[in-house]
């Protein structure tokens, strides 16, 4: 309950500080300004954990992290101007992710405000189009208020970002005023009606499909969907980087939907009868560039449950639209009275059956290299325990976990929905901070370490002991992929020149090797987990490999004759 009566005089530091207290943060990350001194000087006395960045873009994408694993608003301070700048990364993420996260940046005075001062920006109009909410709160007395706000409309319907500028004079004026009660996320939940046509529409399929996704979720909701799915003999799908909202070992698991998607799922998709869409916005990497569901109005029939209303017919007109969070909808769906699958009750089998099949090791690794990235995936399965957590940033690299690996359910993965280079290493940070006793395994390229590889000695100081392999194929992969799809033959701006990844771990502190060939690397994995695993400190292991095999299914070799034969035919 609030306080009745008002508290002693506080500052504005010391009264956001406490407001943090009040909505139980335990974490927060950021890299210290002058602009906001005195909620640091708040920070001394208090129990929070403050991470110290060496790079904004790491901090907001650590706080970013922290709340995809935790379901609570991801923190992050940032100084203004260039701070505030280097951030944006992170909220941007945040907002396509649907992941709560506060980003408090400290800003000039009011007595300046509106001069071009030293580092001054307007936030609202920087951030106005990446965060749910922005504003500056320009009254230390109002900050219980603000503080209040933020964490609710961070965690409330479609979770996402908040921006709060924090001016420097405010922060040291002092008020008295009471805190406020802890925030509460509020969210909708389906109309009985609403599931009793959902069910009426699953019993009038033929081939009928799940897709998972979104914000919201939680282990219950992950249950509760396992069972609506194993009553109903549905085959589940998980929509892009979203892939640990089933245990990928669940018989009714078939696939992620994404960017390189099965092209059996991806037919599976495009000829069922009705789609049940759980969470995801069905966006543009969800939907294969809007391909594999027709818009606005799809041949599927088509079940779309979101958070967010707004979002609910923004870009496809289902037939049954749910406004609801993740808990409440399963929960719901759970307890239906299941339907008779018999017209589609084998399809499970089936589709599990293809994805082994596109899980297997690729035709075009059988015919021999010196280090197999698919051999590698397995030799991580066949040591990582199941909890696991897997981190990637973007990049063709990341090909290799979403395809191969085998994700062991909730909270197992963490990675950008929006596509944001240098994600990998400060989510894999982030993580082994959160969860010191769960193993911590980060994909990264090599263009997408050198990005915030620096945040190697934010683990080191905080005893983060994360597994990273660098993928070095000494360029900017992807955008090779598509330079020679476009322009083949002609390589612009995607070479690179890196430095020796493993003696750079050794620099921060850490443990460092390089691999070359396939059997040298489960051994080396073996050395970096216990390294990491008995000293609590970051371990790298730099895979060197041919950076002609671009894809598991492609060189660049087969990809340029195949953009010039086409060329000459036209």
């Amino acid at each position: 309950m609030p306080s009745t009566s008002l508290h002693p005089s506080r500052t504005g530091g010391q009264l956001l500080v406490d407001a943090l207290h009040v909505h139980g943060v335990d974490t927060a990350f950021g890299v210290p300004g002058e602009s906001y001194l005195d909620v640091l000087d708040a920070l001394h006395d208090s129990n929070i954990r403050f991470v110290i960045n060496r790079q904004e873009g790491g901090a907001a994408f650590m706080a970013e992290a922290y709340g995809k694993m935790t379901g609570k608003p991801g923190i992050c301070f940032v100084t203004r101007g260039p701070g505030a700048t280097n951030a944006s990364i992170g909220v941007h993420t945040a907002f396509q992710d649907s992941t709560p996260m506060i980003l408090f940046i400290g800003q000039v005075g009011n007595d300046f405000v509106d001069r071009e001062a030293f580092q001054e920006i307007d936030y609202r109009r920087m951030y106005g189009q990446m965060a749910k909410w922005v504003a500056q709160i320009d009254r230390a007395d109002r900050i219980p208020e603000y503080m209040a706000r933020a964490f609710q409309v961070a965690t409330s319907g479609r979770p996402g970002p908040v921006v709060l500028a924090l001016p420097e004079d405010m922060l040291v004026s002092t008020a008295a005023v009471a805190d406020t009660r802890p925030y509460q996320p509020s969210h909708g939940a389906p109309m009985g009606e609403q599931i009793a046509r959902l069910r009426a529409m699953l019993q009038e399929a033929q081939r009928p499909i799940v897709l998972l996704g979104g914000g919201t979720w939680n282990a219950q909701a992950c249950a509760d969907l396992a069972r609506f799915a194993e009553s109903n003999h549905l085959p589940v799908g998980c929509t892009f980087r979203f892939q640990d909202l089933l245990d990928n070992a669940h018989p009714n698991y078939v696939g992620d939907v994404g960017i390189g998607i099965n092209p059996k799922l991806a037919a599976r998709v495009k000829e069922a009868d009705l789609v049940i869409a759980i969470g995801p916005r069905l966006g543009e990497m969800t939907t294969g560039g809007y391909t594999l569901l027709d818009s606005p109005v799809p041949r599927q029939r088509l079940v779309h449950i979101h958070p967010d209303p707004e979002e609910l017919g923004s870009v496809y007109q289902a037939e049954l639209m749910i406004a609801s969070g993740m808990p409440q909808a399963c929960a719901m769906l759970a307890a239906i009275e299941p339907v008779d699958a018999t017209a589609w009750q084998d399809s499970v089998g089936e589709a599990k059956a293809e994805l082994a099949a596109w899980q297997a090791q690729p035709a075009l690794l059988k015919q021999g290299v010196p280090l197999d990235l698919w051999q590698v995936v397995q030799d991580l399965m066949d040591q990582l325990p199941h909890d696991a957590i897997i981190t990637n940033g973007a990049g063709n690299y990341a090909s290799w976990a979403h395809r191969f690996y085998r994700y062991g359910g909730m909270r197992t993965q963490l990675a950008p929905t929006n596509g944001a280079m240098g994600y990998a290493v400060p989510a894999g940070v982030a993580a082994k901070i959160v969860w010191p006793e769960r193993a911590v395994v980060t994909f990264a390229g090599d263009g997408e370490f050198m990005m915030t590889g620096q945040e190697l000695a934010t683990a080191v100081q905080y005893g983060a002991g994360v597994v990273i392999l660098v993928f070095n194929n000494n360029m900017f992969g992807t955008i090779r992929m598509h330079q020679e799809r476009s322009y083949p033959g002609r390589v612009s701006g995607t070479g690179l020149h890196n430095p020796d990844f493993a003696a750079l771990a050794r620099a921060y502190g850490g443990h460092g090797e390089v691999v070359d060939k396939t059997e040298d690397f489960a051994p080396a994995l073996q050395r970096a987990l216990e390294h990491a695993d008995q000293h609590q400190l970051p371990a790298v292991i730099e895979l060197r490999y041919d950076g002609s095999l671009i894809t598991p299914n492609a060189t660049l070799d087969t990809i340029r004759k195949q953009a010039e034969s086409a060329r000459s035919g036209s």
